[in-house]
């Protein structure tokens, strides 16, 4: 694997699955001796991760007049 002349490197896929590395996540670089270590730092917890689990499941059978009559309500 070779560093871009921008400092970069790509992490190889099969990494980024087992540890759940997305294009949000955090990491950290840990210099140990002549060793460098990349660290997934602990996610802060924010409201669009809570409801990325919630995306697509809706079984609503609505249309879309009628939710935003619901949203808005009738004058």
């Amino acid at each position: 694997m070779r560093v871009t002349t921008k400092g970069q490197v790509t992490i190889p896929q099969h990494i980024r699955e087992k540890f759940n590395i997305t294009p949000a996540t955090e990491v950290d670089f840990i210099e140990e001796g002549d060793r460098v270590f990349l660290v997934k730092l602990k996610s802060k917890k924010t409201t669009t991760r809570k409801f990325a689990k919630l995306r697509g499941i809706a079984d609503v059978k609505m249309t879309t007049d009628e939710i935003m009559a619901l949203t808005r309500g009738r004058n």
